[in-house]
């Protein structure tokens, strides 16, 4: 007899993209057709099946990062998902149902790729799809928020709204509403590369100074209204010269061996832009021209990955964000 469950995919995610720190982030997926990000399923547990952490609730970890995470399911972000769930369920009058859940870990952590925030889409998701959809996507987004801000130390949506929602997402964060979906260019070939050591966060915060030059903020704040210009009429060359970043990577540069050199390297071949994925140690490089983008991958490859943990990727922007699929376990 098969059991009904419902598994989420939550797309990796590159934020900041230079000109938008901490406001502008997109989802990816590879060109090749391979996922990459997390994937959770949620299954009901059956009359006289036991959770492993609490009665009502099992949490598995497995995939190729799944050593990475800790084996305490109680210091899972999927358990502290369910009990969120839980929490808004409650003001409801509600209760949860008594579920299983599985992380598929596909994404590795620290890597400026949205790890954890692809590991809360996907958690949320999955336990929403199991509860008939219960809450509308503002209320999940919402959750989401609070989950990622667990993690980081602090909420941000710019890698949270587009795993969820896709596309290019511009966080507002005013007047109630968090993000708005920004017109992107579908001919535009991100190369992201992790290297395959760790950044984090907070790490990646404290090198950054706590005040700036009156110049830099007025370069930031005029370089990404002249991309959200761009963006909205598809003005190519003038969205590619507002990729560069006064605010975090001068700073960050030193916490990622070979960026420099990778952007020579990109350069070279005519590259749009070559930065830091959210706060590192993944970059991205952007290219119109396949060719050069294939060219740069083999050049990362052979060049700035350190270890077996890295690995790089040519993406496109994915439209679609998270996704649920109802399905039968034997």
């Amino acid at each position: 007899m098969s059991t009904i469950a419902y598994r989420a995919y939550a797309p990796a995610s590159s934020a900041n993209l230079s000109v938008g720190f901490d406001l502008l982030g997109i989802a990816v997926r590879p060109i090749d057709g391979s996922p990459l990000g997390d994937f959770v399923t949620a299954r009901e547990l059956v009359d006289g099946e036991q959770g492993n952490v609490e009665p009502n609730l099992s949490v598995a970890v497995k995939g190729h990062f799944a050593h990475k995470l800790s084996s305490d399911p109680k210091r899972n972000i999927i358990y502290d998902a369910y009990k969120l769930y839980e929490q808004y369920l409650s003001k409801k009058g509600l209760q949860p149902k008594r579920l299983e859940l599985v992380l598929d870990k596909g994404l590795p952590v620290g890597s400026g790729l949205g790890s954890s925030a692809s590991s809360v889409v996907a958690a949320v998701e999955a336990i929403n799809a199991a509860h008939d959809n219960f809450f509308a996507t503002d209320v999940c987004m919402e959750m989401m928020g609070k989950l990622e801000g667990k993690i980081s130390g602090a909420i941000h949506y710019d890698n949270v709204a587009p795993c969820y929602l896709g596309g290019m997402q511009f966080i507002i964060n005013e007047n109630g509403r968090i993000s708005e979906s920004i017109p992107y260019f579908e001919n535009w070939y991100w190369v992201l590369c992790f290297p395959g050591i760790k950044v984090s966060t907070a790490e990646a915060r404290s090198i950054l100074p706590a005040q700036y030059l009156r110049q830099d903020v007025i370069t930031y704040g005029r370089r990404i209204g002249a991309f959200m210009h761009a963006s909205h009429v598809k003005d190519e060359a003038l969205a590619s010269a507002c990729l560069v970043d006064v605010i975090a990577e001068p700073y960050r540069e030193t916490l990622i061996p070979g960026l420099k050199e990778a952007r020579a390297f990109g350069k070279a071949l005519s590259a749009m832009a070559t930065g830091i994925s959210g706060s590192g140690s993944t970059i991205f490089s952007v290219f119109t021209d396949v060719d050069a983008a294939q060219k740069m991958k083999e050049y990362l490859e052979r060049s700035f990955i350190a270890n077996e943990d890295g690995f790089c990727r040519i993406c496109k922007v994915d439209p679609h964000g998270a996704t649920v699929e109802r399905i039968e376990l034997p």
